[in-house]
């Protein structure tokens, strides 16, 4: 039978289902010729339905959502063998029914609830380690770095993982000058300086965009709030001049070293 026909069916039963929770289909198509793939999103979360040509596997994954798109921290909630050469419409019908099953269960629309009560928190009072995550959407090699600084350190050392991991992200992004990440960059500084706290807004403007080399923060700017320029205008003050360092805060155990503990 047709891949493709059955890959159809089991997306749109799982479109119906979503839509009245206000999920969306997303306009996407994959640039990998072993993968067919959809995705829906609503404002909180987003849904995946992804079949591996190789493995014969498909797959119904779910992550959240940022101001730029999927977080892309994607999290499996089921697997089907599905093979084009001896499976069938009924089988391709399994695989839907099990899938909308998932994503209808009171469990999933109690975590989409969730999702939007943290969101509408977050949102509210961003911190330094939500700003950091803000940065996945340009940088998702930086997942494994955040989840380490939190494993390490309690509370979160924003302005020593920002010096350390997204200034210099952010300088070799500005420095090449594409358009399009550059207001990606810009939509996320922008968000985050209008919601975030004082210490959030202190890391965006004194570390992240003083530490842009003169000759490049022109391509920044361009795409900066007017409010956020001002205070990048201010923040240039300090170049050069010595700010009080971050509190030095207890290092964490690591997860291994707390295992030990706990065996002993």
């Amino acid at each position: 039978m047709m891949l493709n026909e059955a890959f159809e069916h089991i997306s749109g039963r799982v479109e119906e289902t979503l839509a009245p929770q206000g999920f969306t289909r997303a306009k996407i198509a994959s640039t990998d010729e072993n993968e067919l793939v959809t995705l829906f999103t609503s404002e909180n979360m987003a849904y995946s339905v992804i079949y591996f040509k190789d493995k014969q596997h498909t797959l119904l994954r779910e992550c959240g959502m940022t101001d730029e798109g999927p977080d892309n921290d994607w999290k499996t909630l089921a697997t089907w063998m599905f093979d084009p050469e001896r499976d069938t419409m009924k089988e391709a019908a399994s695989i839907a029914n099990d899938f909308c099953d998932a994503i209808s269960a009171p469990s999933a629309v109690k975590k989409l609830k969730q999702a939007k009560k943290t969101k509408k928190s977050e949102d509210g009072n961003a911190d330094p380690l939500f700003l950091s995550k803000r940065f996945l959407t340009l940088f998702p090699e930086m997942k494994d770095e955040i989840r380490t600084e939190q494993d390490c350190y309690y509370p979160f050392r924003g302005v020593t993982f920002a010096r350390a991991s997204i200034v210099p992200r952010v300088n070799q992004l500005v420095h090449s000058g594409n358009k399009s990440d550059l207001k990606k960059l810009g939509n996320i500084l922008n968000a985050q300086y209008t919601n975030g706290d004082p210490d959030t807004r202190s890391i965006i403007t004194i570390v992240i965009l003083n530490s842009i080399p003169e000759e490049d923060e022109a391509k920044i700017e361009e795409y900066l709030s007017d409010n956020l320029k001002k205070a990048f205008t201010h923040a240039k003050k300090f170049r050069g001049k010595t700010v009080k360092p971050e509190k030095e805060k207890k290092k964490k155990k690591t997860i291994a070293q707390r295992l030990e503990g706990m065996q002993k």
